[in-house]
């Protein structure tokens, strides 16, 4: 296999659970090539957000193991009862979350700088520089030294990415970013997302945005009952699903012409 078509991440047999009823994810395998951009979409419940939660290293899993760029990154197993998670790996991941995370006693920019110069030791000056570079590509120039609270939820959402790109990620996931705001808001952020795309950036995204998935996505995931059910192009997945679970849910939820 050469570089190029070696997976830049690779997830094997991943099992998940809270407590001894409810599974969650119950074997689920995934590919993903360097500057793919994956859209997960299903049902609720399916295990969507935790499969990203799960990647970033914020949720232990049962069984299963992740390689990130060819090495091992979260591995364990039923008798080890023990999950490992590579932190210098986990560095390289940056995430994106449905309610923006900031810390509302920090300015923007000193939301961008504080995790550069904290985990990576960066100069405050080189940190203010980038960040204020960051903003002003997403249109927040002028809101560097304005706090949370004064931010529209659209304007949030964007510095949550900003704050994300400052650690320089090779893969970025996003869970839900647009689900909490405004229709007319919703524009802004996908924009600065889709721009991410042009790059080559690595994603995967979790979305209940059928117009967003169809657009940004190389290609989408459907999953549910916490295995994938379909994986594909995002024109045959959300235009012509080969399995019925897939078209079911396409039908009855996103109301897609087909």
């Amino acid at each position: 296999m050469t570089a190029a078509s070696a997976p830049l991440v690779s997830i094997q047999s991943l099992h998940k659970s809270y407590g001894p009823h409810i599974q969650v994810l119950k074997g689920l395998d995934i590919e993903m090539k360097p500057g793919e951009r994956v859209v997960v979409i299903g049902p609720s419940g399916g295990g969507k957000s935790t499969l990203l939660r799960v990647m970033m290293g914020l949720e232990k899993i049962d069984s299963g193991a992740i390689t990130f760029g060819g090495k091992p990154y979260i591995s364990s197993s039923d008798l080890a009862a023990k999950t490992v998670i590579d932190t210098e790996v986990r560095r390289s991941i940056g995430m994106v979350f449905q309610h923006y995370t900031l810390f509302p006693h920090l300015s923007v920019i000193q939301n961008l700088v504080l995790a550069p110069c904290k985990v990576r030791g960066e100069k405050k000056a080189s940190a203010l520089q980038r960040a204020q570079a960051l903003l002003e590509r997403f249109g927040l120039g002028a809101k560097a030294n304005a706090f949370p609270a004064q931010l529209s939820g659209g304007q949030k959402q964007r510095v949550a990415i900003a704050r994300a790109l400052m650690l320089d990620p090779k893969l970025m996931l996003f869970d839900e970013v647009t689900s909490a705001l405004d229709p007319e808001l919703v524009a802004e952020v996908e924009q600065v997302i889709l721009q991410l795309a042009n790059q080559n950036l690595p994603m995967m995204i979790v979305t209940h945005d059928m117009w967003f998935a169809k657009n940004i996505a190389s290609r989408v995931i459907f999953c549910a009952g916490g295995v994938v059910v379909e994986d594909g192009p995002p024109e045959q997945v959300l235009g012509a699903p080969r399995e019925e679970r897939t078209r079911e849910f396409i039908d009855r939820v996103f109301h897609i012409k087909q």
